[in-house]
């Protein structure tokens, strides 16, 4: 690789905007990738800081397969002090690297493709995991980007919602995702304080806090078919997970960083209550009833930022939209 290019968050954004539906079909198709072995995705690596616990930047590499193999590296910053700054809580950067000389040949702004993902994993989900034709009422918790992506690609896949509720603890947050909600989508959206009810009515719960601890406990009545995204990763309560069919992005992965599946692995010494991946729903390997709530937790797969985020280094490069850096590498010649 000869040249280097930087993509900006607002050329990123534009691609993903474009045509939503393109970047879930990628995340599906690079979820059965992963399920057949044609990736690699070790373990992600946490930085985090003694003096601010809630703090943390992680390293995701991954490597994809396939007749265009590429690898590559999210570095993303989670510091949720930044809401009280009026920032956003994540920032991050993909880097791609050629995957047969391994030089890096991109940098991409990543926040928007890290949100994407996220968002495009959990309206997979919901094509393959909810119960009938759909979910009709949907509560989001938390009305942060993630809640709102997730919103925007459910809306671009047509889901019939016709009832949307917002909680979030900062009620002018709520407020605003409401009004994104309604007028974007055209979804009757109203806030709710009281989450124990709303969770009672809802068909699809989309859980996206920053919450340290679970609290979603068996206290709270939730419903037989019910889906519950778990993308905020420790909202639930091991009592409420061992009562749940339970789907998972990848097994091993999700079982680390005290999330809800891993809290549950090892208060009950079991992974008995793990029905399959997702790609094992996908394939049909594996049929859930609906005679309890299904819980989707993805963990984040650094092989689906790296996808969409070659997706979009491609159609930037073929639109004329990526910025090239003369002369990064100072010397390619070796003598």
């Amino acid at each position: 690789m000869s040249t280097f290019h930087v993509i900006d968050g607002s050329v990123s954004q534009d691609v993903i905007d474009s045509a939503p539906s393109d970047v879930l079909d990628l995340v599906r198709e690079t979820y059965l990738q992963h399920s057949r072995g044609a990736t690699v995705n070790p373990n992600s690596h946490f930085l985090r800081f003694p003096h601010d616990p809630g703090a943390r930047i992680i390293a995701l590499p991954a490597h994809l397969g396939g007749d265009t193999p590429v690898s590559g590296l999210k570095w993303i910053a989670s510091y949720p002090q930044n809401v009280g700054r009026n920032l956003p809580r994540a920032s991050a950067v993909l880097l791609l690297n050629d995957a047969e000389t391994g030089y890096p040949f991109a940098c991409l702004e990543a926040s928007g493709i890290s949100a994407a993902r996220t968002a495009a994993s959990a309206a997979l989900a919901v094509e393959t995991l909810a119960d009938g034709d759909g979910p009709k009422t949907v509560l989001f918790v938390g009305a942060g980007v993630i809640g709102r992506t997730v919103s925007d690609f459910l809306a671009a896949r047509g889901t019939n919602v016709r009832e949307c509720l917002v909680h979030d603890h900062v009620n002018a947050y709520a407020e605003a995702f409401a009004a994104h909600t309604a007028g974007t989508h055209g979804w009757q959206t109203r806030t709710v304080a009281e989450i124990d009810v709303a969770l009672a009515t809802a068909d699809l719960v989309v859980l996206a806090t920053t919450a340290p601890a679970p609290w979603l406990t068996d206290r709270q009545t939730l419903l037989p078919g019910q889906l519950i995204l778990n993308l905020s990763l420790r909202d639930i309560h091991p009592a409420v997970m061992i009562k749940c069919h339970n789907v998972l992005d990848d097994i091993d992965h999700c079982l680390t960083a005290q999330t809800s599946p891993h809290l549950t692995e090892m208060e009950h010494g079991t992974r008995d209550f793990i029905d399959g991946t997702l790609a094992d729903v996908i394939r049909g390997d594996v049929t859930l009833a609906h005679d309890r709530p299904t819980v989707f937790s993805p963990f984040g797969l650094g092989v689906l930022d790296l996808a969409v985020g070659y997706h979009i280094y491609r159609t930037a490069l073929r639109t004329g939209r990526a910025t090239e850096i003369p002369g990064f590498f100072p010397g390619l010649k070796r003598w």
